[in-house]
């Protein structure tokens, strides 16, 4: 008779108490060392409650232009009730005298830095079994909850620093003789409407572009004939994001752009013997070139951001597509603040724009209450 597995006894989640300790008393010895490591560690990432109310404090003094030293931390901390919960005097004066030199802060904050990424991923990873222990047939649901509990841990980490001039001016300078060395060609994605290309230079990449419009004005068709003609005539990669459509529906209104028969006897299967082959012709076609279609009705911007970097990892993209801006989730915490979510939902797209460098093209709704204005 076989023994019941044991369980293993619970393990102490990745810390190192020295190194945040090193941090907190660099800091207290040189208060400008917070400069070299402001820009990427945060309270939340010290694992012991009170180094992390410690820290906390110190960014309060710097962000207010206070030095952070013994007497000032004291003062703070004692303001807001937490020095006992500390370990009062005695434990910060420990600090100072435990570290002699901020000269290797940066290297222990990122020591800090990592072990609280190891933690997080251990609690996305706890969340994602808690998904996929839930008796659910929307697997795809799970999979696209479990990819945003993942990027929500490496989003804490991407990070821009200072850059020298000299360093993007070469970056710019082979894009310069690149672009003489291909006189003629589009710089961006061409759009097909050649008055528009010659105005942008096509869809340029890491640009967020609003298309807006009042209802029934046809931005939906100016976008996917937008997408269509990048996908067939020079093969960009295209994710098209419908919320107001459904995949069907997607594809019902490319066919009639390829064909030019009316899509409303699309819809109703109205089509004349003479318009057949057209349309069989333009299945073959559009099954052939790379467009993809997400129909997630009320997508948030983090599904929408795991899908298109899954997307791009695996096959590439060009080009995302969103119709439409206002029927997008916004973020938890609004207070249902319509003006809060949108504003939170177009600083994402820009960052997914920027992140894979491609260009977002999202269509948003005007309000049908501007034909009444005088100064429309």
């Amino acid at each position: 008779m076989s023994e019941p597995p044991r369980s293993e006894p619970e393990r102490q989640p990745p810390a190192n108490m020295e190194a945040e300790e090193a941090v907190l008393g660099a800091l207290l010895i040189d208060p400008d060392a917070i400069l070299r490591i402001a820009t990427f560690l945060q309270p939340s990432d010290f694992y012991v409650p009170r180094h992390r109310a410690i820290f906390q404090a110190i960014l309060d003094l710097y962000e207010r232009r206070e030095p952070a030293d013994l007497v000032t931390l004291t003062d703070e901390l004692e303001r807001r009730g937490q020095l006992a919960s500390v370990g009062g005097v005695a434990f910060l004066t420990a600090l100072i005298n435990a570290t002699p030199t901020s000269i290797h802060v940066e290297y222990y904050a990122r020591i800090v830095e990592r072990t609280a990424v190891l933690r997080r991923l251990i609690h996305a990873a706890t969340e994602i079994a808690k998904l996929a222990y839930q008796d659910t047939e929307d697997v795809d649901s799970v999979v696209d909850q479990a990819e945003s509990l993942i990027f929500a841990v490496s989003e804490k980490r991407i990070a821009r620093d200072l850059v020298p001039i000299r360093q993007v001016l070469d970056q710019y300078y082979d894009r310069i003789e690149y672009l003489m060395e291909h006189q003629g060609e589009m710089a961006g994605i061409p759009t097909g409407l050649v008055d528009l290309d010659k105005l942008l230079g096509g869809l340029q990449r890491s640009d967020l572009i609003i298309i807006a419009g009042r209802p029934g004005m046809g931005k939906t068709s100016l976008a996917l004939s937008i997408a269509l003609q990048a996908a067939r005539r020079w093969q960009k990669r295209i994710a098209i994001f419908s919320l107001e459509m459904s995949n069907e529906q997607v594809v019902q209104r490319l066919i009639s752009a390829e064909t030019g028969i009316d899509a409303q006897r699309l819809r109703l299967g109205q089509i004349h013997e003479d318009e057949f082959n057209a349309f069989v012709e333009a299945t073959q076609v559009l099954s052939g070139i790379p467009i993809f279609i997400d129909d997630t009705p009320a997508i948030s911007a983090m599904e929408m951001r795991a899908k298109a970097r899954r997307l791009y990892a695996e096959h590439g993209l060009d080009l995302i597509i969103v119709d439409y801006l206002q029927l997008m989730r916004g973020e938890p915490g609004s207070d249902g603040n319509r003006v809060q979510e949108i504003s939170f939902i177009s600083r994402a797209l820009k960052s997914l724009a920027r992140e894979l460098n491609v260009p977002v093209v999202a269509l948003s709704q005007l309000s049908r209450a501007v034909e009444s204005r005088q100064d429309k």
